[in-house]
């Protein structure tokens, strides 16, 4: 089964606001089987013209559990915390692919 990503763009506009879902969130996604593999690092546009003020990027085991800790009550409350935060907030799902051994 290959691992699914949650890529997130964002740019934060309230950071007090924005630390109440960061305290939060972590340990949401730890206990989903999800990992941080990038979180707000640096930037460097290679091609075209997407210029994406911040890059959150989260591993999980499988594109369905991935989908049980955006869905779950824990992440629903969480992302109430965000709510106000962000000027910009994408999210998307993708399913990675299988990995020969």
């Amino acid at each position: 089964m290959p691992a699914a990503y949650i890529v997130v763009e964002s740019k934060i506009s309230d950071p007090e606001q924005f630390k109440k879902y960061m305290a939060a969130a972590p340990e949401i996604v730890k206990s989903f089987g999800g990992e941080y593999v990038v979180r707000g690092g640096r930037i460097e546009v290679l091609e075209g013209r997407w210029q994406p003020p911040r890059m959150t990027v989260l591993r999980y085991p499988s594109f369905e559990a991935a989908r049980k800790m955006y869905d779950s009550p824990a992440y629903v409350a969480a992302r109430q915390l965000r709510a106000g935060a962000t000027e910009i907030f994408n999210m998307v799902l993708v399913e990675g692919v299988e990995a020969p051994v």
